[in-house]
C-alpha cells in the first residue's frame, strides 16, 4: 500500500482475496485493482440519482457514467449528491460543461 500511495492510488480500488499457504510457512494473498464502474453500483447509482429529483438525466457507458443536464449547477448539484452517497470505492469526476 505504501508504494500505491505514492503513486497516487486509493487503497479503496484494492480488492483483496482469501490468503492462501505458499511453499514452506509463507502465506499469499492475491489483490485484484479494480477499474471502472461495475454493473451493479452503476445501476445503484442511476437509481440514487434518479430518485433524488435532480434535472439530469444519467447513462451507464461501460465502465462510466455519463451525467448530462442542462445546468452547469445541476451538474453540481449531482456530482455533490454522488460524492454524499455511501460508495466504498473512490470515484472520479469529470466536468466537461463550459
Amino acid at each position: 500500500q505504501g508504494h500505491l500511495s505514492r503513486r497516487n492510488i486509493e487503497s479503496g480500488v484494492l480488492d483483496y482475496k482469501e490468503p492462501e499457504k505458499a511453499a514452506g510457512q509463507s502465506v499469499r494473498q492475491k489483490v485484484l485493482i479494480r477499474e471502472g464502474i461495475d454493473k451493479d453500483l452503476a445501476k445503484r447509482i442511476v437509481k440514487d440519482i434518479k430518485g433524488s429529483g435532480l434535472k439530469v438525466q444519467v447513462a451507464i457507458q461501460g465502465e462510466e457514467l455519463r451525467v448530462s443536464g442542462k445546468k452547469r449547477d445541476d451538474l453540481q448539484a449531482a456530482i455533490q449528491f454522488v460524492k454524499g452517497l455511501k460508495i466504498e470505492q473512490p470515484l472520479q469526476y469529470e466536468n466537461f460543461r463550459d
